[in-house]
This record gives C-alpha cells, sequence and structure tokens, in this order.
C-alpha cells in the first residue's frame, strides 16, 4: 500500500516507530579490541526464562518485547535451534549483554538482538561486542550480515551501525500496542517514549 505525504493518526493504546534495515555485503577489516576489564565474552545456551531476564535486563530501556510476546515452546524452539547462537557478555558474575546471531536463512546472517544493560554502557563494551558479531557472522558461505534498529532504541545506535559497517537500505513505520499497557513490559519501561491511553 502506498501512502501519500502527510501525518497519520496513531490511535490511543498503539506506538509508531521508524524502523531502519541495514546490511553488510563484504567482510570489514576489524581492528582488535580487548574487552573491558573484568568482563567475558561467551556463548550461552539459556532456558526461555534464563533468556527473558537477560532480554529484559537489556532491552526494557529501548521497550524490547517481540520475543516476549512467545510461548516458552515458541521461544525454545528459536533458541534451541543450531542455526541460532546467543552470546553474552558476563561481568561480575551477571549477563550483561544479548547477541543473538541467527543465520537460518541461507548465505545469510541477521543480527537479530545486540544490545548492551546500562552498566557496561559507555565501556567500549559494545565496539568489542560489534567485533564478535562481525567475526562470527561472516562464517563460510555468507554473503550477507543484516540488522535492523528502530526510533525507540538509543539515539546511537543507528549510528553505531553505519561505524560498523552496515549501509541502510531501507526503512518502515511499524505501529502496534504499546507494550506497556496491559502487555510485557512494565509501566515505567522506556522513559523516553510516553504512552498516550
Amino acid at each position: 500500500m502506498m501512502l501519500s505525504d502527510g501525518v497519520y493518526g496513531v490511535p490511543q493504546g498503539k506506538m509508531a516507530v521508524v524502523v531502519t534495515h541495514l546490511e553488510m555485503l563484504s567482510r570489514p577489516v576489524l581492528r582488535d579490541i580487548t574487552p573491558p576489564q573484568g568482563v567475558r565474552f561467551r556463548q550461552i545456551t539459556p532456558t526461555p526464562q534464563e533468556y527473558r531476564a537477560l532480554f529484559n535486563r537489556v532491552g526494557t530501556d529501548w521497550l524490547w518485547y517481540g520475543r516476549l510476546k512467545l510461548s516458552d515452546e515458541a521461544l525454545a524452539g528459536t533458541l534451541d535451534d543450531p542455526k541460532v547462537h546467543t552470546f553474552t557478555l558476563t561481568r561480575d558474575g551477571i549477563d550483561s549483554a544479548l547477541m543473538e546471531l541467527d543465520f537460518r536463512q541461507d548465505r545469510h546472517c541477521e543480527l537479530a538482538y545486540f544490545g548492551l544493560a546500562a552498566s557496561l554502557i559507555g565501556t567500549g563494551a559494545g565496539r568489542y561486542l560489534m567485533n564478535e558479531a562481525t567475526t562470527r557472522a561472516w562464517a563460510p558461505g555468507v554473503s550477507r550480515f543484516h540488522v535492523h534498529t528502530c526510533s525507540n532504541d538509543s539515539a546511537q545506535a543507528l549510528e553505531f551501525y553505519r561505524r560498523s559497517g552496515f549501509t541502510a537500505y531501507k526503512r518502515e513505520v511499524e505501529i502496534d500496542d504499546d507494550p506497556r499497557l496491559a502487555g510485557p513490559l512494565p509501566r515505567n519501561a522506556g522513559a523516553h517514549i510516553p504512552i498516550i491511553e
């Protein structure tokens, strides 16, 4: 459906976000980066409950909710798929980052989720984690590495992806129920986005 130029109302109880899709079509040259002191990178195979706890730790401020709507069975189906790889950064015994690489589409790798808990923001952990993502994404046979971000995310996210070698190629507007209204997130999540009910 083609929309004409103009301003469109968003119903109360709904949210509208601008989604930007980005891709990388060749492996970039990476410089070596060491993890911040006391931070350990590791692959994990979480249960749905462990995954949701980490997902909330990293994504609640940015109104991540897609995976919270899944049943335990549906989430486990994704987490247990051998073509989906989940990683974290652990500091002081607490998993504080989420990086998920999805190889289920032939010759493609999607950076399905990427984020840091507040305790790691500003430490250099994001750049280190992106290097790990990029290194692992370009597995044999992969010809495209892609990600998307939206206007609910950190103001730095889009430019971070561009500096990491991704190029924007598509933009969409997504409208959905506000996840803080009788949904999977608490009302105080994403304080930078007002609730309109």
